[in-house]
């Protein structure tokens, strides 16, 4: 519904325009605005307007006009011309209102607006005029994180996110499809992204006890800036599962060599695995072998603490390595030859996820 503040707005514009006093009256009666203090002199002559079934009519050296919405009279209108047609200001200022009746309509919720801003459908323009109707600033710092949750559509997921974060109209809870919720996060002060992630997975692990995954993009500084925010969350999402999959939170500004695998064209990946394994040797490595090789990688080469915290005699442990290199000719307690499994198996990996 219109603001009396913008009805008396337009009422003043069209009566210094057209020269005439205009009143614009509620349908119980109430004068809404007024732009020379006159109105309440026409409250009688208003009511019995009101009860006539013209939709104008002059009275007393008065135009009255009612204005409908959805077949049902909403304003009326009263003119009365000083130094020209009264008729023509009173059908300008019903015109008027009625435009402004049908825009205020038509303004998007908050929830629709960032959800056509998120998949990029608005152009630059609409992102201005939207959000100013809105009252979303323009100019802030914000930025998307995307959580997928294990199970399509958690309801108790999407509450307890919005319960947490979606009070604020500063900040936005949304769902595009059955599995990712995304939350648009004002960043505040001391608010740094990484906080908000683990406070996301920690609380949803404890109190929805459900699993999720949370990425998130680099800031957004302008609203119009968000669609490409919410595409480097959904990026970081995807190559976080396929390289980091022990890993449950992923930023798109920390996903290293994960990213430039995923940007390859798959015929460069198959030609460098043919190079490596001869395309088989992945398939041959057992999950005993394979965790060798991750605890070996992740402790920097360090064969004494790698046996230690697998539980091994350090004998056992250099009896697997020399079996891994009798498999792929690759010798990993050499920086070279471990650099070069890491992303053989790295790529082997994210050729069996994309099913090629």
């Amino acid at each position: 519904m219109l603001s009396n503040e913008v009805i008396q707005d337009c009422i003043d514009d069209i009566s210094q325009i057209m020269h005439s006093q205009l009143c614009v009256f509620g349908v119980d009666g109430t004068l809404l605005a007024d732009s020379r203090s006159h109105g309440e002199d026409l409250k009688e002559l208003t009511e019995y307007f009101l009860d006539s079934p013209a939709d104008s009519q002059q009275m007393k050296g008065y135009c009255f006009f009612k204005l409908y919405d959805a077949e049902e009279v909403a304003f009326i209108i009263t003119a009365q011309p000083d130094n020209t047609d009264g008729y023509s200001a009173g059908k300008l200022a019903a015109a008027q209102l009625g435009r402004l009746m049908e825009a205020y309509k038509k303004k998007p919720d908050g929830n629709q607006f960032m959800q056509n801003l998120l998949l990029d459908r608005l152009y630059e323009a609409d992102i201005f005029n939207q959000s100013k109707l809105l009252g979303i600033p323009v100019s802030v710092s914000r930025n998307v994180f995307l959580v997928e949750t294990e199970r399509e559509w958690d309801e108790a997921v999407l509450e307890m996110i919005r319960e947490l974060y979606g009070k604020s109209s500063r900040n936005f809870v949304t769902a595009i499809d059955q599995k990712s919720i995304i939350l648009v996060k004002e960043l505040q002060g001391a608010d740094t992204e990484t906080d908000i992630a683990n406070m996301l997975v920690d609380m949803i692990n404890v109190e929805a006890m459900s699993r999720v995954r949370v990425s998130y993009g680099n800031r957004a500084e302008e609203l119009k800036e968000i669609p490409r925010s919410y595409q480097e969350a959904r990026l970081a999402l995807d190559v976080g599962k396929i390289f980091y999959s022990n890993k449950k939170i992923a930023a798109y500004n920390m996903l290293g060599i994960g990213r430039l695998i995923y940007q390859l064209p798959s015929e460069l990946c198959d030609m460098f695995l043919r190079e490596v394994f001869g395309g088989e040797v992945p398939k041959k490595l057992d999950e005993e072998t394979l965790t060798t090789i991750n605890k070996f990688f992740e402790l920097n080469l360090n064969v004494s603490e790698t046996a230690r915290q697998l539980y091994l005699h350090r004998n056992t442990l250099t009896y697997r390595l020399e079996r891994i290199q009798k498999v792929t000719g690759l010798d990993i307690r050499s920086f070279e030859d471990a650099m070069t499994l890491k992303l053989a198996l790295m790529v082997a990996e994210y050729r069996r996820i994309n099913g090629t």
